[in-house]
Parts: structure tokens; sequence; C-alpha cells
């Protein structure tokens, strides 16, 4: 089969289509003939040397996809040959073929063509699992997402407004708040022009949002506990912002603050065939409805992956940019 592989650790161009072996799957595997992948910001952080496959992973990159089975493990009872899915991974997906451990394989929902239902595995199972599995969002509570506008947030707006939540967000052009407007969010913060923290407070009465989901790190740390309420829960799942920062522990004690942080890619296969069977429970509901939709900016041809790169790199987009084989 053909496959993107990293030829070398460095920039966008050391991405190059060649000629692979096909997958091996295990008695609890599926093989899936991708019919598309979407990128994440763990892939150009593969292709740089910081975030590699986790041990016996696919070499190659790609944490989710869309595609048809065509070969099942003789363990595996829920699906067969010509079912049509998408998959959380671990890698592989820049691939035309991909073996998928079978737990963490969803039916693609009613509606969704199959090339747009690779961009839901990996926000759906990152937001679920954090902000509503762990932080234990609920309705009526105030949540900021930082990025509303990437593929995460454009997922997240969407399924707290479902749940019945208070959504801002931050981005950094009116483009892309005007989005984030679109998909349902309440008060959209350009973070190049206003203080997040002031406005916050001054939409929220003084008190601050109830949850927020982070992707910056260190260079919001502070300037996030500051704008959450009281009981308030601030979720870490990046670092765009750097990884170490200092802080003054009191603030977390007068308001009962906790702090969370996870990653999806490193969890065992046991513990996101949990994550997927909860999404499909609370999520998949909720795109069947019409009410969560696939925001994809653009699809390239997998021979053109180092192009993708560039655009996820300069964060020109807006949603999800696909890879067809």
């Amino acid at each position: 089969m053909k496959a993107v592989v990293i030829t070398a650790l460095g920039g966008p161009e050391v991405l190059q289509l060649q000629e692979v072996d096909d997958p091996q799957i295990k008695d609890d595997e599926v093989l899936v003939k991708v019919e598309a992948t979407a990128l994440n910001r763990a892939d150009t952080l593969q292709r740089i040397g910081k975030h590699p496959p986790p041990k016996g992973a696919s070499p190659y990159p790609g944490l989710e996809c869309s595609g048809t089975i065509e070969a099942v493990g003789k363990l595996v009872s829920r699906w067969k040959v010509g079912d049509q899915v998408c998959a959380l991974l671990a890698g592989g997906a820049y691939a035309e073929k991909v073996a998928v451990p079978a737990g963490q394989v969803l039916p693609v929902p009613p509606g969704i063509s199959l090339k747009d239902a690779a961009a839901f595995p990996e926000v759906a199972c990152t937001v679920w699992s954090t902000v509503f599995m762990m932080s234990r969002l609920s309705a009526g509570e105030t949540f900021l997402i930082h990025g509303g506008s990437s593929g995460i947030g454009t997922f997240a707006i969407q399924i707290a407004k479902y749940k019945g939540v208070r959504v801002f967000v931050t981005a950094g052009s009116e483009e892309k708040l005007a989005a984030c407007k679109e998909l349902g969010a309440d008060v959209c913060i350009n973070y190049k022009t206003e203080d997040f923290v002031a406005r916050v407070k001054e939409e929220t009465g003084g008190k601050g949002v109830d949850v927020i989901l982070d992707c910056i790190g260190a260079s919001y740390f502070q300037r996030n506990l500051d704008s959450l309420n009281f009981d308030g829960r601030l979720f870490i799942i990046g670092f765009m912002g750097g990884a170490v920062t200092e802080l003054n522990m009191t603030s977390l004690l007068a308001k009962r603050l906790t702090v969370q942080a996870a990653g999806l890619r490193g969890r065992s296969v046991e513990n996101k065939a949990e994550i997927v069977n909860e999404v499909e429970k609370n999520v998949w509901p909720a795109i069947v409805e019409g009410k969560v939709k696939p925001v994809v900016y653009n699809h390239f041809p997998l021979s053109e992956a180092a192009e993708s790169h560039r655009l996820l790199e300069s964060s020109q987009h807006i949603g999800k940019i696909l890879l067809v084989p």
C-alpha cells in the first residue's frame, strides 16, 4: 500500500508518499481501507520528533480515519467486512489501509458522508473524555474554549451548546470569531485585541467561568486561573505556549480550583475503548440529530501531506483538514 512516511525529522518536506507493507491485523483488530484521515497537531509534533508513536503503534502519522472494513480478526464480533466506519488510532492513518483495535471503531453516523466522518473521532474522544468525563461540565454551566476555531474548538462549541452550556471562545481573527458565533458560541473574544480575563469577568458578573479547555499551557496558566469561578476546573490538553510556569497556589485554595490535564494517544487500548463507547452513547445522538456537524476546512490528497501540514501550522484554517488517499 501507499503511506506517508516521515523520512527524517524536520519540516513538512520530510513527509513522503511511499510504497510500504500492508498492516497485519491481530485477532482483536479490523483492517480499514481508508477513505480519509484528518490532521492533528500531534502529527506535526511527531514529524519534528516531539511526539513519538506509542510502543507497538504504526510509525506513520494519523490518529483518526474513516473508511470501509476489509478484514476482521477472529475475536471481533461487532464489525464485519463492508461496514462503513470511522476510528480513533494510535497512528498509521496517513495510508491506504490501517489496522485498528475493534473497540476504537465507530459507525459512520447517518447523514454524514464517509469522508467527513474522518473529522470526528479525535475531537469527539478528546473533548468528551476531558471536559465531560473528567471535568463534569454540565447544563447551565459556563465554558471557555481557547482556540475556538480549531478542530477541537469547533466541535467543543457544538457539543457544549447541545448539552445546555453557555460557551465562551477565544480566537485570533474576526473571521474565526464569526465562524465560532455561527456554530453557537455565546461570547467571542479576540485574544489579540482584548484581555480575555477582563471580558470573561465582565460577561459573568465578576464570577468567572466553570470550565476552561486550554491548548496553550504555561503562557495562559495564571490568566486561566484568574478566569475561573469558585469550584472551577481548568483542563489542559496542549502546550502551544510552553509547559513550564510558576504558580501561586493560594488562588487554587481560595477558589477551590481543580487543574487537570490529559492526552489521548498514549492511553491503553482498554481506556480508549471505554472513551469510544461513551462517545457513541453521548455524542453520536447529537450528530444524528444534526446538532453537531463536521467542520471541514479543506482536503488534500495523501501526496500533498506536506502542504496540508504547512496549512495546519499556519493556523489559517477553521475546523479540520482532511487527507484523502
